[in-house]
């Protein structure tokens, strides 16, 4: 069992090598489709599940980039069937690999820049099928042949998705509303105050008995082995210059951690969830650092 248990955990760290150069691109498609580099990322989670799933039936490795923007398009559709209740045409998971399989690599085209830069909050506002097209098509670079193939739809029907999503962009106004209340600021700050302090007792203070820890794409935790996250980060700041900072990442209450402190740029985010003064979820996005590339942070109080 032991050696089973070796050759599976190998297998898995050589497809997170092998995927690894095409992962941010995943994220760019799958944040935009969803609103939010937080909900991109699980998206991404789950397409990497599923390919490392199907993967172990397949004969042969198919064209890798093209087969896991397949099972990302279609899996970013299905979250937008639960959580937004719209009537969309997929193909299933298990469709989309075979076809892939026989698919030939995609090649590159030129994103679009002014798409490529617009407000996640721009996506959402779209219909599906306009928000990846355009998020294929302009943000990727795709052409209009591989973003057909990959959505599963005509060339037409791709065409006519771009000409009314670029018209609802450019009317777009771009919008600075924050979902966050002030108790939520309020306790931002007080984490991010105590991590430039280094209290870590006091952090490990505010967890509960049920508190959960997600260090994306490395562990999770519940409870007191939870607790034992801050043993870790007294080392890494030995280590690194790192300074916290609360603030909204795309509308959603967030810390930042800039690295080195002085950065002006955040290296990564960690998200937070309380009841009452207690944290009950931790999301520390470290280990995924390409989500800080599209995301937009602004500080508490930078425009107060």
């Amino acid at each position: 069992m032991s050696d089973l248990l070796a050759s599976t955990s190998e297998a898995r760290a050589r497809f997170l090598e092998l995927v690894a150069e095409v992962r941010p691109e995943l994220h760019r498609y799958c944040a935009r489709m969803t609103g939010s580099v937080f909900d991109g990322e699980d998206v991404v989670q789950d397409t990497l599940a599923k390919a490392w799933y199907v993967l172990a039936e397949m004969e042969s490795p198919p064209a890798l980039r093209p087969w896991l923007f397949r099972i990302a398009h279609n899996t970013a559709m299905d979250s937008l069937r639960r959580y937004e209740h719209r009537n969309v045409d997929t193909t299933g998971d298990m469709k989309v690999v075979a076809d892939m399989a026989k698919s030939r690599e995609l090649e590159e085209h030129a994103p679009d820049g002014e798409r490529v830069e617009a407000a996640l909050e721009v996506f959402a506002a779209l219909p599906p099928v306009q928000r990846s097209a355009l998020a294929l098509k302009d943000v990727i670079g795709l052409s209009l042949e591989q973003t057909a193939e990959t959505m599963g739809v005509s060339v037409a029907a791709v065409k006519g998705a771009l000409v009314r999503a670029r018209a609802n962009v450019a009317a777009a106004k771009a919008a600075g509303a924050r979902e966050a209340g002030a108790v939520d600021v309020e306790r931002l700050r007080r984490y991010a105050d105590l991590f430039n302090a280094r209290d870590w007792d006091a952090l490990r203070a505010l967890f509960g008995e049920e508190t959960r820890l997600d260090v994306v794409s490395r562990y999770q935790r519940r409870g007191s082995s939870a607790a034992s996250y801050f043993t870790q980060y007294p080392e890494i700041t030995r280590a690194e210059d790192l300074r916290a900072e609360a603030g909204w990442v795309d509308g959603l209450p967030a810390i930042a951690v800039f690295r080195p402190a002085s950065s002006s740029r955040a290296a990564y985010f960690i998200r937070l969830d309380w009841r009452e003064e207690r944290i009950t979820e931790v999301r520390d996005f470290r280990y995924v650092p390409y989500i800080a590339i599209d995301a937009s942070f602004t500080a508490c109080g930078s425009d107060e």
